[in-house]
């Protein structure tokens, strides 16, 4: 399977790095580049793409607001030579930031992740069509444990770890809370704060910026809040 990939970035060396890493790996392919952000985004109102390469300090239109213009993203990667709006764009559910000058191998481990975001996704397609009820979650090296959606209260992110707060118990799993959530089905789980996923039906009670779900608050994250707030409305 070709993964396509976009690259938009001001500056033209910029974009032959890129590209010129990209050229010899296999699946990965670049189908267009731009260095004016507006015909990127012109171009994506007619053309799928699995991946964008996306630069940060553009004229008219910067980096940060291309993406919430976005109403689907593909996979976002942000390549800049500022560091500072890391957590910025990390809130906005970008898989990976490359600080210039990008070296090849750091851009290897950017593919792998986004290979493997590709195959959950993929597995989440697969998942909605039979409407499973259930996830199985490797909980050690030889037990896969069986997870009801129904039961599941609340995701929590322990950096490379997360701990699922279920009705049943909790349980502790390798992965983080982007890829997880990606699993989970859109229609029930609703993703609060860059450290919390939640189960739409087990809120107790909205109170300001924080959800309460068993007698536990949970903070709403700034960037999250219109967005939480509408879901629930709508939920109801």
């Amino acid at each position: 399977m070709k993964i396509n990939c976009l690259i938009i970035d001001d500056e033209p060396l910029a974009i032959n790095v890129i590209k010129n890493y990209l050229e010899p790996i296999e699946n990965f392919e670049v189908i267009n580049t731009f260095s004016n952000p507006i015909e990127g985004l012109n171009f994506l109102k007619n053309t799928k793409v699995d991946v964008i390469f996306l630069d940060i300090n553009m004229p008219v239109l910067d980096g940060i607001n291309f993406i919430k213009s976005l109403e689907n993203p593909p996979i976002l990667i942000i390549t800049s030579a500022y560091s500072q709006f890391a957590i910025e764009t990390y809130e906005l559910d970008v898989l990976d930031y490359l600080v210039k000058p990008i070296e090849f191998p750091r851009l290897m481990k950017t593919l792998n992740k986004i290979s493997k975001r590709l195959d959950i996704n993929n597995k989440v397609s697969q998942e909605s069509n039979t409407e499973s009820p259930f996830i199985f979650v490797k909980i050690d090296k030889k037990r896969m444990k069986k997870i009801f959606f129904n039961e599941i209260l609340v995701i929590e992110s322990l950096k490379d770890y997360l701990k699922i707060n279920t009705l049943t118990g909790k349980y502790i799993i390798h992965s983080t809370l982007s890829d997880f959530t990606d699993l989970l089905p859109e229609k029930n789980f609703l993703r609060i704060h860059r450290s919390y996923t939640i189960a739409i039906d087990k809120i107790d009670a909205v109170e300001g910026n924080s959800i309460e779900i068993e007698g536990l608050r949970y903070v709403i994250g700034r960037s999250y809040i219109d967005h939480v707030k509408q879901r629930i409305l709508t939920s109801t």
